[in-house]
């Protein structure tokens, strides 16, 4: 393995999990690997293609790489091909030729060729080292880019019985790699699950303001650096860039508007540096193989952080540090929700829906990015501040919320800590129910303490709180808002907390008039500071 490692690829030692994955491909056990973009996961195929007897077939949807790995890999020495669309078939022709006569030990296919009959035949007359799958969260609906044509995949392993299985991916929660690895039926597979971190990127939300003029102003501090930016739409993508164009910023578009040779232009010319800067929509997967990426920004909303961090693992794929900036507007909801509306089935449906609020989340909260990137995928970090965010440098904008926090958490411990977050909210704001009156919480002291702003400010002060471990959920099926020993001593006035500045929306400048009896007094002249409002009788304290 070491000696092909050197002679073949050139490469003088393995990085962290291919040694590992490697070592288990050749003794035909299946594989499953989450590794980051930039974490070698084509190594731990290609080599095992000039080591093993038979065609390893790597299956994937990145077809604008295909050809660009096969060109890398042919001039390694190994003999390898693809089929997908991009061919014609004279040369479809050629490369089933090869692949008949035992010629090739590496092929790339799309999966929608493994569902076609004629093809699954071919491949049983000759032998099979290896089935490699990248891209593996396209099987699972819970995974951010479920694609139908993976389904046909999960009859790899009852078809080819005797040929081992490794999936790849880049972004995976433990959700779903136990559903990718029950879709595919790998069979006790090998696990690996890098870490998550990406130490030289740092990340950064900005509020989108003027988003044309935030975009020219943060090339210009980068003159000459290569970067991708992201936008929802076909429309937003030309328009950026040829609006970066007539600014001097050599950018190229990608989407699937434009015809397949102009995307593999463009794609080329960025990735010889001849453009600095390719615009790109969110939607249509654009696999970037260029080690010098120095920033990602997404200029609209990502409609999940699976998408978002694999996006972002694009850049500094060197080691070297770079940027991943994310325009955060709550105007970009409404149009994602329009996306998400459309799709018929209920249960997908659900999950995009609950994928474009944990974005939001993300965006929105006081709390270290990557700790929250890192928690989502089920990894712990460790450090209370990781110096590569915007959260950890000081460079955001917060505002005090104790006062709100402590209602809140009033609120929760007058009530015995037993109940859940719409109560409470309720509480808070003043309802009047039937169970808040039969329960007789119209009569605690915090009872409408919060009813000058409406629900949606609650439902953030909340989340707000649950994210920065202030409060916790306790339960499964009914979970409860209990207070952490940190919200004890913000409850009491030992310490403060803040949140992130959010817009200011229509909606809560409107509310704003209808005070609560509690507030009102305070809010006539200037607003109390922190310790008039704590000593006074109308705190919301225990």
């Amino acid at each position: 393995m070491l000696d092909t490692l050197q002679k073949v690829f050139g490469f003088q030692e393995f990085r962290s999990n291919q040694e590992a994955i490697i070592k288990n491909i050749i003794d035909k056990r299946d594989v499953f690997a989450v590794m980051p973009t930039g974490g070698g996961k084509s190594l731990c195929y290609q080599l095992p293609a000039k080591i093993l007897k038979g065609t390893v077939v790597v299956i994937s949807p990145l077809i604008s790489l295909m050809k660009d790995q096969v060109d890398a890999v042919l001039e390694n020495g190994i003999t390898a091909a693809f089929i997908n669309s991009s061919i014609g078939k004279k040369e479809m022709a050629a490369v089933f030729n090869k692949l008949r006569s035992h010629l090739l030990e590496l092929l790339y296919i799309a999966p929608e060729r493994f569902a076609m009959q004629d093809f699954i035949e071919t491949l049983k007359e000759i032998p099979i080292a290896l089935f490699a799958i990248d891209e593996a969260h396209c099987i699972s609906e819970w995974g951010h880019d479920f694609r139908p044509d993976y389904l046909s995949l999960s009859n790899i392993t009852k078809t080819f019985p005797g040929v081992p299985v490794a999936a790849f991916t880049a972004t995976a929660t433990t959700k779903v790699q136990n559903d990718i690895i029950t879709k595919l039926s790998l069979r006790s597979p090998f696990l690996v699950r890098a870490s998550f971190n990406r130490p030289n990127l740092f990340y950064q939300v900005k509020r989108k303001n003027e988003l044309l003029s935030q975009i020219l102003e943060f090339l210009r501090a980068h003159p000459g650096e290569s970067g991708i930016i992201y936008r929802t739409t076909r429309d937003d993508v030309s328009y950026l860039a040829d609006t970066l164009s007539r600014h001097g910023i050599k950018a190229l578009p990608y989407h699937a508007g434009l015809t397949q040779k102009a995307r593999k232009a463009n794609q080329e010319s960025f990735s010889r540096d001849e453009a600095s800067v390719i615009a790109a929509t969110i939607a249509f997967g654009m696999g970037i193989d260029k080690s010098n990426v120095r920033f990602v920004i997404h200029a609209d909303m990502p409609k999940n952080i699976e998408g978002y961090y694999q996006e972002t693992g694009r850049a500094g794929r060197d080691g070297a540090p770079a940027n991943c900036i994310f325009f955060f507007s709550r105007g970009d909801i409404p149009r994602l929700r329009y996306f998400i509306d459309q799709i018929s089935d209920d249960k997908e449906r659900a999950i995009a829906m609950e994928k474009l609020n944990q974005t939001v989340r993300y965006a929105s909260h006081n709390v270290c990015r990557r700790r929250q990137l890192l928690e989502y995928f089920g990894e712990t970090y460790g450090n209370e501040n990781c110096g590569a965010c915007d959260i950890c440098g000081d460079i955001v904008e917060r505002i005090d919320v104790t006062i709100d926090a402590q209602i809140l958490m009033s609120a929760i411990s007058r009530t015995g800590q037993r109940f859940g977050i719409g109560h409470v909210i309720d509480i808070v704001t003043g309802v009047n129910t039937k169970r808040i009156r039969n329960l007789e919480h119209d009569k605690i002291k915090t009872y409408g303490a919060g009813s000058h702003k409406n629900k949606n400010h609650w439902s953030f002060i909340v989340n707000e709180l649950l994210a920065q471990d202030v409060i916790y959920q306790d339960g499964d099926r009914y979970p409860v808002l209990k207070l952490s020993e940190k919200g004890r001593k913000i409850l009491f006035g030992k310490e403060k907390i803040s949140a992130l500045k959010r817009e200011e929306t229509k909606r809560s400048i409107a509310t704003k008039p209808h005070l609560s009896p509690i507030m009102r007094p305070f809010l006539k002249g200037s607003a109390p500071s922190e310790r008039d409002w704590l000593m006074s009788s109308r705190c919301p304290r225990i």
